[in-house]
This record gives structure tokens, C-alpha cells and sequence, in this order.
């Protein structure tokens, strides 16, 4: 089979691009995870394409079809058409988020590059813009009339669930070192057994080199990794090789990870599982790791001792739902029962309780304790927070009244 028709292929957008395109004599080829994916029957992702145009031409052609176009790396070659959401025959949209944007990047060859950056000259051939893509699988070309162009043979390595290097895996890895971290991601999504020997052999060598990357790049790509639904045996590779334990020492929890999978496919979660440390080394790895304040913060809550007992009753459980926030209530179940600390129906029972009881609220405030004379300041929060903690212990079971009556009791001592 040397065609392929994808869905999104006759998309309007789509159309409308290649159009444009056309008109002003420009050939293009859709490229890299949307040929893939297409070819595994993998709905959705980002629709990039590849042309011998330069960067000017393929601009000046799409605003003379009034496509908005925006300029997302011209140094590399590329720029993103943007075409308002178009709707299918059918009524439904496409193409799936993002929706409407469209990479365009000039055939180029690198001329210089230092394992982070490289430096691009334009003018090259398909074949030669094919050599210096990563795998074999993302160098995939697509015609808009269906034909497909392989020429490092990455249909047989999708169809051998093998991930390749195109040509020689150190000289890829050295033109970018994230390609380690990649080379182990793709394998989870599309590889089998024990990887490509020659592929492991260089990441091997140059871990090393890993210290070089970003902790936003590093993130990214290991977040990817274990949102995927078969991560365990890339990890794996990855402490064979070395890689877990340069980029992630703390990751020690595999069989925790493993018997987590199926409750969830949160990439956080699944790193509160891979891990196994107290919430100051939770903090200190997501610092490390240059997560946002809202994943660090999460992050620490999950980390070990983890505040909820396996063998509360459903007092103590409205007492930690209360305290804890569903979210986090929620999350800490899946991880004792990932643990082997509770069954699969003592999960489901944390869970029911979770979805079922709303918290009440409590229900005196600052005003409650001024209208008793007490000048705001701290007192004001440390009565609030005494009446709040009796009212929490009684199972929220004291009414306003009563809470009221508290706040007095505890106003009048010195």
C-alpha cells in the first residue's frame, strides 16, 4: 500500500491550506506524528507538513489567501498557518485541539548544532530533510494526493514495533540530547521487547550529556512518557540504562506505578507512585523539575507519610475528605490502593464517599467574633480556628447556634 487517505486529509481546513499552497506553485508533504499516527489509526495530534519553499514564499502565499500566519521559528524555517474552525459535512469540528494551526517547515539540513540548538541552511532535498529527522517512523512523508514517500523505511519499523534512529543513533543523539528522553517515550508508545540494541547502546553512552537539558524540556518529556498506557517497560530500559537514574534517583517505585496504571493515567499521579520520599523531597524534586506552584504543591501533598488512614471509619474519612479537598482525597485513596494498603472495594468505598458527601460549611466567621467586642487581629483567627477544630472533631454535627455558644465560652477565658 502506497497510499493512505487519513481522515483529516479532506478536512476543510486542511483543503483550504493546501490550496493556498498550490496556487502559488509551492509542493508540500504532510510530515512526522500525523503520517504515523494515521497510518496506526491514531485520531488526533498536531497536522505539521514540510516543503522546499522557503519561509518568505510560504508566508506570502498564505496571506495572499488571507490565512493568518504566525511566525513560530523562521530561524528553523518554520511558520504556523492559523484557519478559523471549520466545520465537517457532518456538523462535527476538526481538527482535534489545536485546532486550526498548521507548522510549515522549509527542507533544511543542520549545519552546526551543540546537543541543544543547531544551526539550518535551507535547500535541501526530501531525502537529505529525511536524514536528519529523529526515528525512522517520524520520517514519513504524505502527499496530498494520498502517496506516501518512505525513504528510511519507518512503515516497517511501525509495523515491527521498532523504534530506529534514522541513520547513525549517536550522531542523532548529539545533534540533540532530548532525543534520549524520546528515543525512550516512543518506545513506550510504539515499541516492543527489548528495544533497538544499537539505540540503547548510544543512549548509554551519553548520559553524561542529560545535564545539559532543561528541567522544563526533561519534564515535559518524562510527563509524556508516563501519561502513556504502557510505560513500564521503557522505564525500565531506562534504569537498565542509566537514564531513570540520572534524570529521577527518587524513581524506585516501579511495581507501585505498574499496579497504578489502571486506575489512572494522570502523568503526576503516576510520579507520586514512581517515587517513594517525604514531602520535603516532594518539594525539592518539583523545584528540580521546575513543575508550576499548583503541581508542586500537589505533588508534596501526595509524598509519604501520606495523611490518610487505610483504616479509618466514615467519621474519620468525612473528617479527611473535609480537610484534604476531594482532589487530593481522591488521589491518596488511588495510591494506598496502588500500595496494596486497601482492596479494590475499599478503594471503591473511598471513592463513593468522595463523589457522594458534600462538605458543610462552617458556619461563623470573623464578623461572629468583632460582634463580641475582640478588636480584629490575631486573636480573631486563633478563636475562629479553635471553634472550627471543635466543630470539625464533632462530626460538623453543631449547628450554628451551638458553634456560636463555643465561640462565647472560649471568648470569656484570658
Amino acid at each position: 500500500m502506497n497510499r493512505l487517505e487519513p481522515y483529516w486529509l479532506n478536512a476543510p481546513a486542511v483543503r483550504r491550506l493546501l490550496a493556498a499552497l498550490a496556487a502559488a506553485g509551492i509542493e508540500a508533504r504532510f510530515v512526522g506524528g500525523c503520517v504515523r499516527d494515521a497510518l496506526l489509526g491514531i485520531v488526533g495530534g498536531d497536522i505539521d507538513l514540510a516543503t522546499p519553499a522557503r519561509p518568505g514564499v510560504v508566508s506570502a502565499a498564505l496571506k495572499a489567501a488571507k490565512i493568518k500566519v504566525v511566525a513560530t521559528g523562521i530561524a528553523h524555517g518554520t511558520v504556523t498557518a492559523v484557519i478559523d474552525q471549520d466545520r465537517a459535512g457532518d456538523g462535527s469540528e476538526w481538527p482535534p485541539p489545536p485546532r486550526g494551526q498548521f507548522e510549515i517547515t522549509t527542507l533544511r539540513r543542520d549545519i552546526e548544532t551543540d546537543g541543544r540548538h543547531a544551526r539550518v541552511a535551507f535547500g535541501a532535498g526530501w531525502e537529505e530533510d529525511a536524514a536528519r529527522r529523529d526515528f525512522t517512523i517520524n520520517a514519513i512523508y504524505l502527499a496530498p494526493d494520498g502517496t506516501i514517500f518512505d525513504p528510511q523505511g519507518g512503515r516497517a519499523d511501525l509495523a515491527a514495533h521498532r523504534v530506529r534512529f534514522v541513520g547513525d543513533p549517536a550522531t542523532r543523539i548529539a545533534e540533540d540530547v532530548l532525543r534520549i528522553l524520546r528515543y525512550y517515550r516512543f518506545e513506550a508508545r510504539f515499541g516492543g521487547g527489548e528495544g533497538d540494541a544499537t539505540a540503547r547502546a548510544a543512549c548509554r553512552a551519553a548520559i553524561g550529556q542529560l545535564a545539559s537539558l532543561s528541567a522544563e524540556r526533561v519534564w515535559r518529556e518524562l510527563s509524556q512518557l508516563l501519561a502513556t498506557a504502557g510505560p513500564i517497560r521503557a522505564l525500565n530500559m531506562m534504569r537498565e540504562d542509566g537514564a531513570l537514574g540520572a534524570l529521577l534517583p527518587e524513581a524506585t517505585r516501579i511495581d507501585r506505578l505498574e499496579r497504578l496504571l489502571p486506575l489512572s493515567d494522570d502523568p503526576l499521579l503516576r510520579l507520586a507512585a514512581l517515587i517513594e520520599i517525604d514531602q520535603a523531597a516532594a518539594i525539592a524534586l518539583a523545584e528540580r523539575l521546575r513543575l508550576s506552584n499548583a503541581e508542586r504543591n500537589r505533588l508534596g501533598g501526595l509524598a509519604t507519610p501520606r495523611p490518610l488512614d487505610p483504616g479509618g471509619g466514615a467519621r474519620a474519612h468525612r473528617l479527611a475528605l473535609y480537610r484534604l479537598g476531594r482532589e487530593l482525597y481522591r488521589d491518596l485513596a488511588v495510591l494506598l490502593a496502588a500500595s496494596g494498603d486497601i482492596t479494590p472495594a475499599r478503594l471503591k468505598e473511598f471513592q463513593h464517599q468522595a463523589e457522594t458527601w458534600s462538605p458543610p460549611i462552617f458556619p461563623l466567621g470573623g464578623d461572629d467574633v468583632t460582634a463580641l467586642g475582640i478588636a480584629p487581629g490575631p486573636r480573631v483567627g486563633r478563636l475562629l480556628g479553635a471553634v472550627r477544630r471543635w466543630w470539625e472533631d464533632s462530626d460538623f454535627a453543631a449547628d450554628r447556634a451551638a458553634c456560636l455558644a463555643r465561640l462565647k465560652t472560649l471568648a470569656s477565658r484570658p
